[in-house]
């Protein structure tokens, strides 16, 4: 499965026709999810919440205006997060077992087979249904004319900062053969340098959030500043000229996460193009010994740094790219991957601000990153004959699903160029 997007122009009153196929399919998801609530005696399904659309769809005329199949994707969006839930719960995942909650700022809606049709040179789509999108013109590079109709799975409409976008989910085969390089790499992921080899090499961190932090910092003064606290408590709209200084900011953030995005792509890339194994540290939210990005996260010193770094970018693309060239990758756990010695093997306790490996044992001295990133590979080559069923841990992110994401971000596959 692959994903192509497209940026999306119209007028005006189809912008507002999208916004309100959106809210639409936020409402239905929210309904699904009360009926789940008031009903979990009588054992909920996701095919009960298909039947309940109907039932919407016959209650309230603004639902029964999106498409059906677009009410029904909004049901398994509400289905996948009681699922999910449910598998936590078979898990006994320690902390929070993430309870479904009710969807307030949503961003897309999702059609299937019906409701939309391309024109024949497929440069525009066409949406049928009574929301009153009507036809959109389809800007990028992709040509969509090399796969067939019955091939588009799926078709969702994604509101950002900079305008509208469409999304294709076809169902095609993306691997692509490539010739051997005969090389092997074991990488770690850190903060003085995004990524550190067994063989030395080292690529520098480019923190673009903190590149770009005075300016992020200056737009949302001004925005802050365009806001009434007394429209707030009267519930009124705010003005327009802080919808237009909360646009400007959401652009500056969104610039941001692409060029983080982007980097993550073409590093991951090249890495998989020049080796036929790449090991690097596995990272999950919920077993103990993996690298907890999540966790981390919450340390006040670091969680800017690290939300900055964009190290499940990286993993998600490296493996995205890995099963699309036919790559090896192995996902190990990074369970004292940088206190052991690599000459050794023996275990030196370090803090995190030692940067440095020194061991007093055999006298082996190297950078921590690259020490850490040998054993990586050790690991990674210990357990490769496994990497068929996975036994190191984790499933690839191109195996858990290969789907459009709930956020309407294409995280499985190349962003498009605009």
């Amino acid at each position: 499965m692959i994903v192509y997007e497209f940026k999306v122009k119209g007028k005006e009153k189809q912008y507002q026709a999208i916004d309100e196929a959106i809210r639409t399919s936020q409402f239905i998801q929210n309904k699904c999810l009360r009926y789940w609530m008031d009903n979990k005696d009588s054992k909920v399904d996701k095919y009960a919440l298909n039947k309940y659309c109907a039932v919407l769809a016959a209650e309230f005329p603004f639902a029964d205006e999106l498409n059906s199949m677009a009410r029904q994707s909004a049901a398994e969006r509400c289905w996948s997060a009681i699922a999910r839930f449910y598998d936590n719960c078979k898990k006994k995942v320690k902390g929070k077992k993430g309870f479904p909650k009710f969807k307030k700022n949503c961003r897309s809606v999702e059609y299937k087979s019906t409701g939309w049709k391309l024109t024949l040179n497929r440069k525009s789509i066409t949406f049928s249904d009574k929301k009153g999108i009507g036809t959109l013109k389809l800007k990028g590079t992709y040509d969509l004319n090399y796969y067939d109709i019955k091939q588009i799975k799926r078709v969702r409409l994604v509101r950002r900062a900079d305008g509208y976008y469409a999304q294709f989910a076809i169902d095609a085969d993306a691997r692509i053969e490539t010739q051997p390089s005969h090389q092997l790499v074991g990488i770690d992921l850190g903060l003085k340098y995004f990524i550190a080899d067994n063989k030395g090499n080292v690529e520098p961190s480019p923190q673009f959030y903190r590149k770009s932090e005075k300016q992020l910092n200056r737009a949302n003064r001004k925005k802050s500043k365009k806001f009434s606290q007394e429209k707030k408590k009267a519930h009124a709209r705010q003005s327009n000229n802080y919808h237009k200084a909360r646009n400007r900011y959401a652009r500056k953030h969104l610039r941001v996460s692409r060029q983080r995005k982007e980097y993550c792509k073409r590093l991951a890339y090249s890495v998989i193009q020049s080796n036929d194994l790449v090991a690097y540290v596995r990272r999950s939210r919920c077993r103990r010994l993996d690298l907890n990005v999540k966790g981390l996260v919450r340390n006040p010193q670091l969680a800017k740094s690290i939300s900055d770094a964009g190290w499940s970018t990286f993993r998600e693309w490296l493996e995205y790219f890995g099963q699309k060239y036919g790559k090896v990758t192995v996902a190990v756990p990074p369970h004292n991957t940088s206190q052991n010695c690599s000459n050794c093997g023996e275990k030196v306790q370090k803090s995190l601000s030692t940067r440095t490996h020194v061991c007093p044992h055999c006298g082996y001295v190297e950078d921590r990153d690259i020490n850490a990133a040998i054993n990586i590979l050790r690991r990674g080559l210990s357990t490769v004959g496994h990497t068929g069923t996975y036994a190191t841990g984790d499933l690839p992110s191109w195996a858990i699903g290969c789907g459009l994401s709930s956020n309407g971000e294409s995280v499985n596959v190349e962003s498009p160029r605009l």
